[in-house]
């Protein structure tokens, strides 16, 4: 895949991720304007590049082509909604998935049931309309949920787990899931602090 066909080819989710990116942000305002709080600390988002779509294909034995990727792949767009509480990310998940045009592809709650690891987050993958000229597709896009406490383990887990591409999880799979449940405790005591607020 040269250059051009690459831009070609990754335009519609560019295009996919910015009409989910507007819905996440109207959510977050008619939150707020109707609960007086803003349930989304921040929003990230990433679209893959070239050598990662080809190398995810390669890992499952598929050639790499535009192709492959459109039929194999639900992650090549990317968003990671950071919340402040549980609740929250409960709360933003049910309004995504009340949209009736967008289209529910895949569903995991590691929140209720974290990986074996600690890793704690809920993660969507929605198909949303992109329009052209003559014609109108759904593309995917991945939605990851997670607290500020679950977004902090996940990027330290990615750190340390994964420095210069070795995986080192053997070493440090039992102390990193400790972390998490301390953080999901700490977590848990600030929402129910919260809640006495309200």
């Amino acid at each position: 895949m040269v250059k051009q066909s690459y831009n070609e080819f990754i335009q519609p989710y560019i295009d996919a991720q910015q009409n989910i990116l507007i819905r996440l942000e109207a959510l977050n305002k008619d939150f707020r304007r109707k609960y007086k709080n803003y349930p989304i600390h921040n929003i990230q988002y990433r679209i893959k590049k070239k050598e990662s779509i080809a190398g995810k294909l390669e890992q499952t034995g598929i050639p790499f082509s535009a192709d492959n990727a459109k039929r194999n792949l639900m992650d090549i767009a990317g968003v990671r909604v950071i919340c402040y509480f549980v609740e929250d990310v409960y709360d933003i998940v049910n309004m995504v998935k009340k949209q009736s045009d967008l289209i529910m592809m895949k569903e995991r709650d590691y929140i209720n049931k974290p990986k074996p690891n600690g890793y704690r987050s809920y993660h969507l993958v929605v198909g949303t309309t992109v329009y052209y000229t003559d014609v109108m597709e759904y593309y995917p896009v991945e939605i990851q949920f997670r607290t500020m406490s679950m977004d902090f383990w996940a990027s330290m887990e990615h750190r340390i787990c994964y420095k210069e591409g070795s995986l080192e999880h053997t070493n440090y799979s039992k102390e990193l899931k400790e972390y998490s449940e301390m953080l999901k405790d700490i977590e848990l005591n600030m929402e129910q602090h919260y809640d006495r607020k309200k």
